[in-house]
């Protein structure tokens, strides 16, 4: 299992996402999951890797070459693999993994998290994704998500598409639930 993790760059300035990041990243090498992430040495995209790494899993991350200076490309995961551009960074991170999940960050995170539930709803993949909503940080986008559907610009199974889990643990027995039941 393969688990492609979205997040921030940067660190932010909660305290309890990093610790979540790593925790997650722990608990993902305990349960023998490879983390597939955006290939960055900083920020909460780092510390997950790190500790990924320093529990003894796999780690693959995805960066654009001109990217590569500018996020401080992670040298030390088990493989880096450069890519041309921000389009083939998510079409490759989203053929390598089986499940999604987004960790708090920034436009990209959101980005990258709209465009992976928008390719399930129309079919490109069928793939679990959930938010790991740390400390109520998605609180207010799931309300967003919540107006676009009662306002009927979302179907509710295309709502469903996306999964909310509050800890690491609840976010990996989701993703596992899914992974062994597709």
């Amino acid at each position: 299992m393969k688990i492609c993790v979205y997040c921030g760059s940067s660190p932010g300035n909660n305290p309890k996402i990093l610790y979540a990041a790593e925790e997650f990243g722990k608990k993902i090498a305990e349960r023998g999951i490879e983390l597939v992430y955006g290939g960055s040495s900083l920020g909460v995209m780092g510390i997950l890797a790190n500790a990924v790494m320093e529990n003894g899993g796999r780690v693959t991350g995805v960066i654009p070459g001109n990217l590569f200076s500018k996020e401080v490309a992670h040298t030390g995961i088990t493989e880096l693999i450069t890519v041309e551009d921000m389009h083939e960074r998510k079409s490759k991170m989203a053929g390598l993994a089986t499940a999604f999940v987004a960790m708090p960050g920034g436009f990209g995170t959101m980005e990258e998290l709209f465009e992976i539930i928008t390719w399930n709803q129309i079919g490109i993949i069928q793939k679990p994704v959930t938010l790991l909503n740390i400390d109520g940080f998605y609180d207010p986008l799931l309300s967003m998500i919540h107006q676009a559907e009662h306002a009927g610009f979302i179907r509710k199974k295309n709502t469903d598409i996306l999964q909310e889990a509050t800890s690491v643990d609840i976010c990996l027995d989701i993703c596992s639930k899914d992974f062994r039941n597709p």
